[in-house]
């Protein structure tokens, strides 16, 4: 048996009796009306392309000083349909050396698999859609988010195999850089949400939203936000992180050899895959389709009901298309290595420290640790719990420190530089100076004698 329960002023849940775990209500949704909401996911998703191109190179161009796209249609809003265009009627060539099944799959692997995620994120409440009450979600599952993350693992194939399959060098060489910097920041970003899945309790897309009904996640889970944000810029190979593309290395990244609709489903992909960070990034951090905090008190949530929180998602989603254009347009390509140091050496490590100050801050909050203790902002946390978080942070601050320590002084030797005046028999062997650096010649002459002063056996041919 099971109960209707109303999450969050508006978001309906299923919650199966004796179980922790609630899920969206689908009930009163035949086969039928799931498929006119996966119709309208992919028509917002394709028109939010679109709009988003054209958005892109009309910001970009402000921020240039120039027009940007103003001839196709009223301000240029054409442009992105005229390219699509362009690119269905353009000759599809394929290499010689191609495999020719493997080199068609690939696009049609990345542009397909971002369309997968979008049907687990919740874009609005409960709505009358031709007489049946349906949330506005596709699905729901108790492990919703790990299925966005796999998804996210099957649309790399889609890039290897792009690699691969085009029978060039250049191609594989971005497509093998492209999979290490998407595998390697996928990882960031699922130690990212586990704080999110410790606040909530629930990996369930509309039970995380439901527990930000009245506090976002972006306020607890500030630092788990902030990594996000890192390794989604990382995962959609944007500037600036787009080293899979960099032309001046790899001329073009693992699509070099594409054109026509096979380029075009890679373009798709990459943009498409930007609104899925960015509405996984709203559902986890920034209640999804709730409403912002002043106006979700009005008339007792009245803006968080029904098609209300359609326009709450578009709008958080945008911002984060926003942010996306203006890092294009403002920060220059990072070296290839230093990208790969900061993603294993300071994001996967503070992470981990992160999710472990949250497991205790959470047991804390729990009173996993005993009972009785100390009241902080309304909140009793037992005595035992704040001394076992201090003393993480204390060892926190100290390792950073001592880390901080051994930066400076590697940075201080590498400053030092080469000496100017070197020995070039130092080492028994002649080495030839550097540029700007002065032989000592009295060690070459003492070199000299020495060798004719010491006995030497004549070998006669």
């Amino acid at each position: 048996m099971s109960t209707l329960a109303t999450l969050a002023h508006g978001i309906p849940t299923l919650v199966a009796d004796g179980k922790d775990n609630p899920l969206a209500d689908f009930s009163d949704t035949p086969v039928w009306v799931s498929l006119i909401k996966v119709v309208i996911i992919f028509v917002y998703l394709l028109i939010s392309t679109l709009i988003v191109i054209w958005f892109e190179r009309r910001v970009i161009g402000r921020m240039q000083q120039r027009p940007g796209p103003n001839r196709n249609g009223p301000f240029g809003l054409l442009q992105s349909l005229a390219d699509g265009m362009k690119s269905m009627l353009k000759e599809d060539v394929r290499p010689a050396n191609a495999d020719k099944f493997v080199f068609t799959l690939a696009p049609l692997i990345t542009a397909t698999m971002c369309f997968v995620s979008f049907s687990i994120m919740p874009i609005g409440g409960v709505v009358n859609l031709f007489g049946h009450r349906t949330p506005l979600q596709l699905t729901d599952t108790p492990v919703a988010v790990l299925l966005v993350l796999a998804v996210a693992g099957v649309g790399i194939y889609g890039i290897v195999l792009a690699g691969w399959s085009s029978g060039s060098t250049y191609p594989l060489i971005g497509g093998l850089r492209a999979s290490a910097q998407m595998i390697s920041y996928e990882i960031a970003m699922g130690l990212s949400l586990v704080a999110v899945f410790l606040y909530s309790g629930s990996m369930s897309t509309s039970q995380i939203v439901g527990a930000q009904a009245n506090l976002w996640f972006i306020i607890p889970a500030f630092f788990s936000f902030f990594v996000y944000v890192v390794t989604m810029v990382g995962e959609t190979n944007r500037l600036p992180f787009d080293l899979a593309e960099g032309e001046g290395e790899i001329v073009g990244g693992y699509f070099t050899e594409y054109s026509g609709m096979r380029f075009a489903m890679f373009f798709l992909g990459e943009y498409i895959n930007m609104f899925t960070v960015a509405g996984l990034a709203t559902t986890m951090f920034l209640g999804g389709p709730l409403a912002p905090p002043g106006i979700s008190a009005i008339n007792n949530g009245m803006f968080n009901e029904g098609w209300w929180g359609l326009l709450w998602f578009t709008i958080k989603l945008w911002l984060f298309m926003f942010m996306f254009v203006w890092l294009r347009g403002s920060l220059p390509r990072v070296r290839y290595d230093q990208f790969m140091k900061f993603g294993w050496k300071f994001l996967i490590p503070a992470t981990l420290g992160w999710v472990v100050l949250v497991a205790f801050f959470r047991g804390a909050q729990n009173g996993w640790f005993g009972t009785g203790g100390v009241t902080i902002l309304g909140r009793t946390f037992p005595v035992a719990s704040l001394f076992i978080v201090g003393v993480i942070a204390v060892a926190a601050l100290l390792l950073g420190w001592w880390w901080d320590g051994r930066v400076e002084a590697r940075e201080a030797r590498a400053a030092q530089g080469p000496p100017a005046i070197v020995d070039p028999f130092a080492g028994g062997h002649p080495v030839p100076p550097l540029p700007g650096q002065t032989v000592q010649e009295p060690s070459y002459a003492a070199a000299v004698e020495s060798s004719a002063a010491s006995p030497k056996e004549t070998v006669r041919g």
